[in-house]
């Protein structure tokens, strides 16, 4: 087995006194997709921005591609050079087209001429399946389309590890294929993925492995045949029960 490109070991987040993750140990291999599922205030969202320090954890380590996430602002930087995030709210910049939004980051982080940028920013739209969107401003784009476009700017930044907090949920749900369309071809290329969902049709389709996350722990995790046709845990029955059936 290659190295695991995350490592995250028995980690711990606190708000005030509120105790959001306990003791949460995950490894990571390359090319692996993980979805993490679980009731809203569990833990999932806070988990996965840790491993690019949106979130600070204050106990226990977590190794990102061979870098260890420290106060270290420079092992930060290396960190979310590699590593993609795309969130529920597509946080894009209005006053900026399409494609202006996609090329920014590596012309400013990987210092690309501005060809080279709009060249891979049109191959990223082709791939998401929006081309002819390029020119446009995000205020004239559907929500789905403006979710494909945080896609391909994180995309444009060649990072080694794409992380998804909900990328759906904000999205009405005609919108919702056309962005797990284009996470279940990224998946397929053998990008290393994390995302938070309750999609789990597509969890089933693309997930190596699943984790059930309630009360800042990891309640269970397995394959997705283990966990949809064996789930052992009481929580995770439940859980699975309710969305699956609603």
């Amino acid at each position: 087995m290659s190295e695991p490109i995350i490592v995250c070991k028995d980690i711990h987040k606190w708000y005030g006194h509120f105790h959001a993750l306990r003791g949460v140990s995950m490894e990571v291999n390359r090319g692996e997709v993980i979805v993490i599922f679980g009731p809203s205030g569990s833990g999932k969202s806070t988990f996965i921005r840790t491993i690019n320090r949106l979130e600070e954890h204050q106990k226990g380590t977590i190794v990102v591609d061979g870098i260890e996430l420290t106060h270290n602002t420079k092992d930060i930087a290396a960190i979310r050079r590699e590593v993609g995030m795309v969130f529920q709210q597509f946080n894009l910049f209005p006053h900026l087209s399409v494609l202006d939004n996609i090329i920014m980051g590596p012309m400013q982080v990987r210092k690309w001429k501005r060809d080279k940028a709009e060249e891979v920013g049109m191959q990223l739209l082709e791939r998401v399946g929006i081309p002819e969107q390029a020119a446009k401003y995000p205020g004239q784009l559907s929500g789905g389309q403006q979710q494909r476009v945080a896609i391909a700017r994180a995309l444009a930044m060649q990072p080694k590890i794409m992380l998804f907090d909900e990328p759906t949920s904000a999205l009405d749900p005609e919108m919702i294929k056309e962005v797990l369309d284009v996470m279940v071809e990224l998946a397929q290329s053998g990008m290393t993925m994390l995302v938070v969902s309750h999609e789990m049709g597509f969890a089933r389709a693309v997930a190596h492995r699943l984790f059930f996350f309630d009360q800042g722990q990891i309640v269970e995790s397995g394959t997705p045949h283990d966990i949809f046709e064996h789930p052992q845990e009481a929580r995770t029955k439940l859980f699975l029960s309710q969305i699956l059936n609603h």
